[in-house]
């Protein structure tokens, strides 16, 4: 099945500032959640909609409900577009689907997802990618960044050795560490300001019915 190919997202503006947390080595956790981030809420339909891929090869195992693509491997589910060197794909009794996959030696895999019904997407790039259908999580580990879009223009990024967000509970955790994408053992975070509606030009705000 054909995967539609994905537009290069707006490059990101070198005029931004960073926010360094505390070295991992000081066992310092960075949580950018709620309070930080606007939920990143996934299409929740995704869980629920086939799972399409291309690659150079696969075995597939009925008996294990194990599925293993190697080579330019790229996956489509639903809104989710994940591309690998390596992907393994499970099936839980309960019809989830997992999949573990691995970036190639000199560039990592990457995830792409839309949020809810708005124009949002987040994307994430990481050594190594986890996603649980069941608990509609996803986990970047090694050399982690994940971005979130409003249409083509970059609002939020976030970087560290591991990132993992619930799909559900709308929360964020990002770790520092010896792989982190930021400086050796920190994180980094661009954190854009949401528009109040309320402040919006011709929002209606202060007018008389």
């Amino acid at each position: 099945m054909p995967i539609p190919s994905m537009s290069a997202p707006t490059p990101y503006p070198a005029s931004r500032c960073t926010l360094l947390a505390q070295p991992v080595c000081r066992a310092v956790l960075a949580v950018l959640g709620l309070a930080l981030l606007p939920a990143f809420a996934a299409e929740k339909a995704d869980r629920t909609q086939p799972l399409a891929f291309t690659a150079d090869s696969a075995r597939v195992d009925e008996v294990k409900q194990l599925n293993i693509l190697s080579g330019n491997v790229e996956i489509t589910k639903g809104s989710i577009v994940i591309r690998a060197d390596r992907v393994e794909v499970r099936q839980s009794p309960e019809g989830y689907q997992s999949a573990v996959a691995t970036g190639w030696p000199n560039k990592r895999a990457y995830f792409r997802q839309k949020r809810g019904s708005n124009d949002e997407y987040i994307e994430g790039e990481a050594e190594r990618l986890e996603y649980d259908g069941r608990g509609d999580t996803v986990r970047l580990v090694n050399q982690a960044v994940l971005r979130r879009f409003r249409g083509s223009t970059l609002a939020d990024e976030v970087a560290g050795n591991t990132i993992s967000y619930d799909n559900v509970t709308e929360v964020f955790q990002v770790l520092g560490g010896p792989a982190s994408a930021a400086a050796p053992g920190r994180v980094r975070g661009v954190l854009t300001p949401r528009e109040n509606p309320a402040s919006a030009p011709n929002s209606g705000a202060g007018t008389r019915p």
